[in-house]
């Protein structure tokens, strides 16, 4: 492919004036090959902190707000001292960063004497972290000597106006991205784009989600036909397990998009869940590599699939999870009552992460995040009230400080004997499975164990798939 590279950097790779100044020296390189546009995230500890203020704003509390403006003024005018700028360029950052500082308190002041905090000013306020941090960075890129600009992606990427978590309109965005782009090309500027936002079709910002910047980059890399997009991150890629619990955990040279998915979905930290979808849909690859160890290949992730020889590739834990229960023999037989259970679930916004289904129906078992946890039982005993009078259901019940263990490769399928290795490995640790669910694609086996057991867990399930032998390569 011939289409531009698309790079995204985390908060940790420019959450200083040093990281910048690194960051910018491989964006350089980089544009000596080919075209590069370049997606970045807040600095470290910033977007936590526009959170908080914002947080503090509604509920009044003038001292929390400003000890949090404070932190950002100083992060920010920090970075700008240590870019190393001549004394022109410095001033006129300065100048910049301080008038967006100065129009987000302006907008905190407002929700201050509010008292309210919506969601599409929420969305507004927690954007000026990548506002700020593009600037920083197309600044440093300009010192150097590589002219680039700093680019709001809501002037790229179109979405809806589901503030929190804004769905993309890629053929809408990809009309409009794609000659801003290529106007800054043809000046031979690389564009300096801030990540994890976006804006409805009337110019509203909006967010897609938290760590959701892996995902604006394949968005871009979807309007833009890229010819890869690479996510530069902390650690040297996706690897086989935690390596905190997990001693002989290693990088893992090649997954598919499937098994991204799967692996972010139940908790790698790596990815955002939503990152593939764009890039799958022109199969571009996506490579996640290291800032602080540039040189080395990282993984790739592709629609290629290359199988491990024991089938199980990785080790994802999802930690903090609850288990809803939902049982009573007067189930058996009516119909209905999953559609109910997951429809009273899906009204209250409660993502449900892993559902398992006794094939007696006496009982449903289901998934969500520990915050969820104690509402999902409230409003599925208000719903089932006279369910539970009448006792045709006989309780709703929940079991806390739970995790999920995710086992996915693609080798799985038509591996004969894995659940059982699985089984086995966790039987013989003294691991008790709480509930277990398995996909019909065959490369993700999920169980529900007790945070007491994870490190266990992991540990015994990587032994067992010979994971840290099992060299996956290109």
């Amino acid at each position: 492919m011939t289409g531009p590279i698309i790079m995204k950097f985390g908060g940790t790779s420019v959450g200083s004036a040093d990281r910048i100044r690194t960051v910018a020296g491989i964006v350089a390189k980089a544009k000596k090959q080919r075209n590069v546009v370049v997606v970045i995230s807040a600095m470290s500890s910033v977007t936590n902190t526009l959170v908080s203020a914002g947080r503090h704003a509604a509920g009044k509390n003038m001292a929390g707000l400003n000890r949090d403006f404070k932190h950002l003024q100083t992060i920010h005018l920090e970075a700008i001292s240590g870019l190393r700028l001549d004394d022109a360029a410095a001033a006129g950052l300065r100048t910049t960063v301080e008038a967006h500082l100065a129009h987000l308190r302006k907008l905190l002041d407002s929700i201050l004497e509010l008292g309210e905090l919506t969601p599409r000013a929420h969305d507004l306020i927690v954007s000026f972290g990548e506002r700020i941090s593009v600037r920083l960075l197309a600044q440093a890129l300009t010192a150097i000597g590589v002219p680039a600009d700093p680019i709001d992606a809501g002037a790229l990427i179109v979405t809806s106006d589901t503030f929190g978590n804004a769905a993309p309109h890629l053929e809408e965005s990809q009309r409009q991205a794609r000659p801003i782009i290529q106007e800054l090309f043809k000046k031979g500027r690389i564009p300096v784009v801030t990540g994890y936002m976006g804006a409805t079709a009337g110019g509203i910002t909006t967010t897609l989600g938290r760590g959701a910047s892996d995902y604006s980059a394949t968005i871009l890399g979807y309007c833009l036909d890229a010819a890869a997009v690479e996510i530069w991150t902390d650690v040297d890629g996706v690897m086989t397990a935690d390596p905190k619990m997990v001693s002989d955990a290693h990088t893992i040279g090649a997954l598919s998009y499937n098994e991204a998915a799967e692996l972010s979905y139940f908790g790698a930290n790596v990815l955002h869940p939503l990152t593939m979808v764009p890039a799958a849909r022109k199969m571009i690859p996506i490579w996640i590599k290291n800032t602080f160890n540039p040189t080395h290949p990282g993984t790739k992730i592709s629609g290629q699939i290359h199988a491990s020889e024991y089938g199980g590739k990785a080790i994802s834990i999802l930690k903090n999870v609850s288990l809803i229960t939902v049982q009573g023999k007067g189930m058996l037989g009516v119909p209905g009552v999953a559609g109910r259970v997951f429809g009273e679930v899906a009204r209250a916004d409660i993502n449900v992460l892993f559902i398992s289904q006794a094939s007696s129906e006496f009982n449903i078992s289901f998934i969500v995040m520990h915050q969820d946890g104690g509402k999902a039982v409230k409003i599925l005993q208000k719903a089932f009230h006279q369910n539970l009078t009448e006792n045709t259901i006989e309780a709703v019940a929940i079991q806390e400080s739970l995790a999920i263990v995710a086992v996915v490769g693609e080798g799985m399928k038509g591996h004969f004997g894995v659940a059982g290795r699985i089984f086995t490995a966790l039987g013989d640790a003294q691991i008790n499975i709480m509930a277990i669910a398995q996909g019909s694609s065959e490369r993700n086996i999920s169980l529900v164990i007790s945070m007491d057991d994870v490190s266990e867990a992991a540990q015994s399930t990587h032994r067992a798939f010979k994971m840290g032998k099992a060299k996956v390569s290109l």
